[in-house]
């Protein structure tokens, strides 16, 4: 699962986002509501985690905006307002669920991976969760990926190259497509830092096997692919 915390307590943000982290799952963050919204209507997220009291712009606003755009990625509210009308309000702004705080932190993960797996189960064809290049396995769920039945461990940001690369496999990924989607960049840093990231995971998916699944094409980018076998 990957989803998106808006929240603007630091020590909040940072304790949610190493707990989701060590239960497997993908955890990105944002510290105001406006820059919230702005990485929410990606829409690359399974699930937003919002809190209602955020600065420029609120939490409900926030809610209300995306779904104006048509962005139906499921919300889970956290805030320090539970009354009855304080969740009533939050529901109908477009969230899909409300936890008052304080909040014990195993209720919130199993409040989340329902939300993220009633919407797996309504997408349909629309999202995968899982994709499989020759022998190469990744589950976006429970955050697993696999090779010949070997599983890898992989890195956060590793994860979510290589979901992007096999969501596109057998096309050629440009720099700009991987800045763009995995680092949320609109512009070139000049740095190597794609370069470093495709050899580490180069790395773990490769090594020690026969045949390379990603692969450079020079001047253009990568590409994930499984190679034809030959012909005897």
């Amino acid at each position: 699962m990957r989803l998106l915390i808006i929240e603007d307590d630091r020590e909040a943000v940072a304790y949610l986002v190493k707990a989701f982290r060590e239960a497997g799952h993908v955890a990105d963050q944002a510290s105001d509501g406006l820059d919230g919204y702005a990485l929410a209507r990606e829409g690359s997220y399974d699930l937003l985690v919002v809190d209602r009291m955020l600065p420029k712009l609120d939490g409900l606003s926030l809610i209300r905006s995306l779904r104006e755009q048509e962005v139906t990625t499921p919300v889970l509210i956290l805030s320090a307002l539970g009354q009855v009308d304080d969740r009533v309000k939050g529901l109908r702004a477009g969230g899909d669920d409300y936890l008052p705080k304080p909040y014990a932190f195993s209720e919130l993960l199993a409040r989340a991976e329902v939300l993220a797996r009633r919407r797996s189960s309504t997408a349909g064809s629309a999202e995968a969760t899982a994709y499989r290049v020759g022998d190469l396995e990744l589950d976006r769920l429970s955050h697993r990926v696999a090779r010949a039945g070997r599983e890898i461990v992989l890195q956060p940001r590793e994860f979510r190259l290589l979901e992007y690369l096999m969501r596109h496999a057998g096309q050629v990924v440009t720099r700009t497509m991987l800045l763009e989607n995995v680092w949320d960049y609109h512009f070139d840093p000049q740095t190597n830092v794609i370069d470093v990231h495709v050899s580490r995971l180069r790395a773990k998916i490769d090594r020690g096997f026969e045949n390379a699944l990603i692969q450079t094409v020079r001047g253009a980018g990568y590409v994930v692919r499984a190679e034809e076998p030959r012909a005897s």
